[in-house]
């Protein structure tokens, strides 16, 4: 009998628990009630209509909405039709101090099929102002500051899929790592506007996945990195205040297959110190006001594969002694440079194709100490120069090829107080000089051809020296351009 009971007593304990599904409002008149009621794995099944309540998911509960993944206007039809209006009378801006976040997410809880809003306080008059002047007003605040999101994820693992969250007071669906526990929550496929923060912000130590979300038309970035590490994929983000995607404070995201266009400044812009240091690839960044992709304040991006074009300034841009390595991107129909250096930037482009910008295909504005190494590019058909090197620079450039159809400009042209070492690289063209040299030039075993001689005119020399300039040739080959015979340091 012992036996008997004992054995009996295991089967009991491996028949397994059924999940029960709780249904609102037909079973529970409120969100939370309902949520309060149930065990790990259950659903609760939210009917459509708007429910002006504030959430706590309990861990392993599902919350969704009724329906099915029919699409509308900005996401699915059921996360439109059912409303969590969080909106509290006399609530605080940004409600910074003891707010209650519209919904706060728990260790393996699912949130499916909402629209989030109401929680602090939207400003539209502020964010008009600082739409108007590209964010150049706002503070220079680290996302991760104080405030209460329309979603909190806080340390937990969890799923935040198919919601809408719109005009919060602070950051739409806010990710935050907690020290010394390893979390990576899902969020996928919302979509996050006109908020007053960022549309989605991961932030200190987040190693979140970010994918497939819309976020437009929001304070600062569409999605914001501080001292996280997310893999933010398949996001489009446009009408940012800022950029579409922002990364800084040591954050060491993988950002893979967005499309960031028509935000404010850059499409991807990644700033904050040496260690901030996130790879960006095959992504899509395009007619945004400022930059496509840009780099600033040390950071150390890598930045590989990606399209930028037709952006109102350079296709990507680096300045304030950041130190990225650009590799293999198309750059073109840019308003000024397909890449643009400036302020003292250590940078490293390799096989990057830059072409039909409005200005110069590479280009390197006046600094005091900038250092740049140029290898198998392709700088073609650019408006004015294929490169352009300023006051302030050493630029080594190795392998490149540079060419352009007619036009008056000198392909190559290195400003006084310039330096370059050319080695190997291929320049065809017309106009007035292959290289117009103000500054210092080595060039060693060059090909420089010139289709069509001018007759008259313009020089048409293969290296043009100006007075002042110091240049050394050493196995060159010239077709077509005439020979300067300028007083110079030429052997």
């Amino acid at each position: 009998m012992a036996r008997l009971c004992i054995i009996l007593g295991a089967l009991l304990a491996a028949t397994p628990v059924f999940a029960k599904t709780i249904r609102v409002p037909a079973d529970s008149s409120t969100i939370q009630a309902a949520i309060d009621s149930a065990d790990k794995g259950d659903v609760v099944l939210v009917a459509a209509g708007t429910y002006r309540e504030r959430i706590t998911l309990r861990s392993d509960v599902t919350l969704k909405s009724v329906g099915d993944d029919s699409k509308g206007k900005s996401g699915l039809a059921r996360a439109e039709a059912t409303v969590i209006d969080a909106a509290i009378k006399g609530e605080e801006p940004n409600n910074a101090k003891n707010g209650k976040p519209g919904v706060s997410m728990a260790s393996g809880s699912v949130l499916d099929g909402f629209t989030i809003t109401g929680v602090g306080q939207y400003d539209d008059e502020l964010w008009k102002k600082h739409q108007a002047t590209q964010g150049n007003e706002q503070p220079h605040e680290h996302i991760g500051a104080a405030g209460t999101p329309g979603v909190a994820i806080f340390g937990v693992d969890c799923e935040v899929r198919n919601n809408i969250v719109h005009h919060i007071g602070y950051t739409g669906i806010a990710i935050t790592g907690v020290k010394g526990r390893l979390c990576s929550p899902i969020v996928k496929r919302n979509t996050c506007y006109r908020n007053m923060g960022g549309g989605i912000g991961s932030m200190k130590g987040s190693t979140a996945t970010i994918r497939g979300n819309t976020c437009f038309e929001n304070f600062y970035a569409g999605i914001g990195n501080d001292g996280a590490s997310p893999l933010i994929v398949d996001n489009t983000c446009f009408q940012n205040i800022r950029a579409g995607i922002g990364i800084s404070e040591d954050s060491c995201s993988i950002v893979r297959g967005n499309r960031c266009y028509k935000n404010r400044r850059a499409g991807i812009g990644v700033r904050s110190g040496s260690a901030t240091r996130p790879v960006i690839e095959d992504n899509d960044c395009y007619q945004n006001d400022m930059a496509g992709i840009g780099a600033e304040d040390h950071a150390a991006p890598v930045i590989s594969k990606n399209r930028c074009y037709e952006n109102k300034l350079a296709g990507i841009g680096v300045r304030e002694h950041a130190t990225p390595t650009i590799i293999g991107n198309e750059c073109y129909r840019n308003g000024t440079v397909g890449i643009g250096q400036e302020s003292n930037a250590a940078t490293t482009l390799i096989r990057n194709h830059c072409h039909d910008n409005l200005a110069a295909g590479i280009g390197f504005a006046e600094c005091e100490n900038g250092r740049s190494t140029l290898i198998e590019n392709r700088v073609i058909n650019n408006a004015k120069v294929a490169i352009g090197i300023q006051s302030g620079w050493m630029v080594t450039a190795t392998k490149n090829e540079l060419s352009r159809e007619g036009g008056m400009p000198p392909i190559v042209m290195i400003f006084a107080g310039a330096k370059a070492n050319f080695v190997q690289n291929t320049i065809r063209g017309e106009g007035v000089a292959g290289i117009r040299v103000a500054g210092e030039l080595t060039a060693t075993d060059n090909t420089l051809t010139c289709a069509k001689p001018q007759k008259g005119g313009p020089p048409s020399f293969g290296v043009w020296v100006l007075d002042g300039a110091k240049v050394r040739l050493s196995g060159n080959s010239f077709d077509g351009w005439r020979l300067d015979h300028s007083e110079s340091d030429i052997p």
